[in-house]
């Protein structure tokens, strides 16, 4: 699928205030999942220096530094084509170790691994959530241990077991928060997937991005889901939200252990009097 995708960020402010660095995670990854074929951003105002990197994930990031001067607003509009490729997110064979959970990871992987099972730095303790854990556990048992089958199953649990609200601003609730009130946004779906994988040992990660969703209607929101490394797979999408395993109907923009990390647009400004800010955003995404 080829898909061309406008998407302008409104930040209004209560009072003149000086912008300190920022951080645009809006940049469409370029993979074995989804090429980005062309990709434009536009700031206003514009900033005085700007620069791409990439992170410890392989997101492009690009940061703006501003000039001195007081602003009223901030606009940040990116224009972004991408050609979506996988039609099939089954197309791979598990490791033989490692279709039944507990997954006994080589060491060398299991290193590599820790940040996307703990969802903390491996100097760090991290007690697991009690609600997710009970979640993923009754799930185990349900499906026999099998990986595949729990992947799915819980997928669906959340799907059909929790109403899905839109919640355009603040961080993701707790995993146990979300299931016991069987409610959330995309974002906490995604939390909570992640947590449960992660309460039986399957390293999983937050994603950001975009969704196809009812070409029908205009109302368009960012999404997010999650991802679970599969040995012999890779990264492999599940969308809670939609009750899908993830194909080419999905545009990412950023991945990461950890949901702070994949905010589209992080930064702070200065003020003198307390100034509030206020935002809001207008999202096309057309297939072609």
């Amino acid at each position: 699928m080829l898909y061309q995708i406008s998407h302008t960020t409104n930040y209004a402010y209560s009072q003149p205030v000086r912008l300190q660095p920022h951080v645009v995670r809006l940049r469409p990854r370029s993979d074995s999942w989804q090429t980005l074929r062309s990709f434009s951003l536009m700031v206003t105002p514009p900033p005085l220096r700007e620069s791409a990197f990439t992170d410890l994930d392989g997101n492009t990031l690009i940061k703006l530094w501003f000039q001195p001067e007081e602003t009223e607003a901030l606009a940040v509009q990116v224009l972004s084509q991408v050609e979506t490729h996988r039609t099939n997110p089954f197309d791979y064979w598990s490791e033989p170790w490692a279709v039944r959970s507990p997954i006994d990871y080589p060491a060398s992987l299991l290193l590599q691994l820790q940040p996307y099972l703990t969802g903390q730095p491996m100097q760090y303790a991290t007690s697991v959530d009690p609600i997710a854990l009970q979640l993923a556990q009754d799930i185990v048992q349900a499906v026999d241990g099998n990986v595949i089958r729990f992947l799915g199953e819980l997928n669906q649990r959340i799907h059909s077991g929790c109403k899905y609200m839109i919640r355009e601003m603040g961080d993701p609730l707790p995993a146990g928060i979300t299931w016991s009130t069987r409610s959330g946004s995309c974002r906490d779906f995604a939390v909570l997937f992640v947590e449960a994988c992660r309460a039986i040992g399957l390293a999983a990660r937050f994603v950001s991005g975009y969704q196809e969703g009812d070409t029908d209607s205009t109302d368009r929101h960012l999404h997010a889901w999650a991802e679970v490394y599969l040995p012999g797979g890779g990264w492999r999408g599940y969308d809670p939200t939609q009750g899908l395993a993830v194909a080419d109907r999905h545009i990412t923009l950023v991945a990461s252990a950890f949901s702070r990390y994949a905010a589209p647009i992080s930064g702070t400004f200065q003020q003198a009097n307390g100034a509030q800010s206020t935002m809001t955003y207008q999202l096309t995404i057309q297939g072609m």
